[in-house]
């Protein structure tokens, strides 16, 4: 059969998948809309919650409780300055009120606080709190910073008692200046989980599709006649492949549009990070398309082996963890994605890319050079071993 000839017949093929597909019109909800509203509303709820908890927070007075008040009423009296008041009684059992917590955080005051303090020694006190609990962060913060506040305060009236300049003890100024990009700072916590999302999205996005023509005409007796035609195996399955991409690129680009178009909506929290530029879009597109094209000969590949699309499900299953395995390993490690190698490496490659886009950062050409080299070259390795599948006659045979 001539190239010509195959190339019609594999454009065929993917028209006649994607016209069936549109015609499902739950699955096309399910495959292409579903998808991006869910991501949104999590990504508007969190941020929603987040800018609710940071306001509520750090705004409003903290109330805690203070174990001997009595023996330190000047700190009692600065801490109430910034906002952290002992309103009420402290309980008999501090400790059980922290782990029942009635209380993130609560203060004890040693009883030879005020001897210790008019000694000019270090007076000392206890801050009480579970530091697994994610509740306890901002008051902890606050209250540290007060105490921190309060100490270095007095520390510069005592030298200054003394006739000696405070600026002594401060052998060394550091001043920081921070080199991340405002798309950075605006939204940390987006990117990192945007290159989660968008890497389990474009991995999967295609997925029913894939499972359909072949694990779904297998089980419903469909496929062998389809094999009988005069069409190559080669040319049938690159068309069910190229169809199932087509819809996985289609799902990002919605789920991409829609990150942006809400950002013009949403004022509050970190969603507002997600204001990509149409060069950053292309370029994320750029970086999923090979991951899009795995996945789909990935699913087809095993999907073919399976008898029934609950068997293809279940492979599905466990391939759908792939590519949190890079993401999460990043979160626990961290390390710097200047070296080269790591743009070799599917799905880290991926990972660091998407990282650098989302940060307003644009990768060095070697970089774009060895993971398109790369990832392109892996999915045509596992294109080629679904197409190879796909030739072998215990497929008919089996179906």
């Amino acid at each position: 059969m001539s190239t010509t000839s195959t190339l019609g017949t594999i454009l065929t093929v993917a028209r006649k998948e994607l016209l069936d597909f549109l015609r499902d019109r739950k699955t096309l909800l399910m495959t292409l809309l579903v998808g991006p509203v869910i991501m949104l509303t999590m990504f508007t709820v969190m941020g929603k919650l987040a800018d609710m908890r940071m306001k509520t927070e750090l705004e409003r007075p903290l109330s805690i409780p203070i174990v001997g008040a009595e023996h330190a009423p000047n700190l009692v009296e600065f801490l109430a300055s910034q906002g952290i008041r002992n309103d009420e009684a402290a309980p008999p059992d501090i400790d059980e009120a922290i782990r029942s917590q009635r209380y993130d955080v609560a203060l004890v005051i040693d009883g030879t606080f005020a001897e210790e303090w008019n000694a000019g020694k270090p007076a000392r006190v206890e801050v009480v709190t579970d530091s697994t609990r994610r509740t306890a962060e901002i008051p902890l913060g606050r209250v540290n910073t007060a105490l921190t506040a309060y100490s270095q305060q007095v520390g510069m009236l005592r030298l200054l008692a003394r006739g000696v300049s405070p600026a002594i003890t401060q052998a060394v100024g550091v001043d920081r200046r921070d080199l991340a990009t405002p798309e950075a700072r605006r939204g940390l916590l987006a990117a990192m989980l945007l290159p989660l999302l968008l890497l389990m999205f474009a991995f999967v996005g295609g997925a029913h599709l894939s499972m359909d023509t072949t694990a779904g005409e297998r089980e419903r007796q469909s496929l062998e006649p389809l094999l009988a035609t005069p069409a190559t195996r080669a040319a049938l399955v690159s068309g069910k492949m190229l169809a199932a991409s087509l819809v996985g690129i289609a799902g990002l680009l919605i789920m991409l549009l829609t990150l942006k178009g809400s950002a013009a909506f949403v004022t509050v929290g970190f969603i507002r990070a997600l204001d990509m530029s149409f060069a950053t879009m292309a370029g994320l597109l750029l970086v999923l398309l090979p991951l899009v094209l795995l996945g789909t000969a990935a699913l087809t590949l095993l999907a073919a082996g399976s008898k029934s699309m609950k068997e293809a499900q279940a492979n599905m299953t466990w391939m759908m963890f792939l590519p949190m395995f890079p993401v999460y390993a990043l979160m626990v490690y961290p390390i710097r994605d200047t070296d080269l190698w790591q743009y070799a490496v599917p799905f880290l490659s991926q990972n660091q890319m998407v990282g650098k886009l989302s940060r307003g950062e644009l990768p060095a050409p070697e970089q774009w050079g060895v993971y398109l080299v790369c990832a392109f070259g892996l999915a045509a390795i596992v294109w080629a071993a679904a197409v190879w599948r796909y030739g072998q006659e215990k497929l008919a045979i089996s179906a």
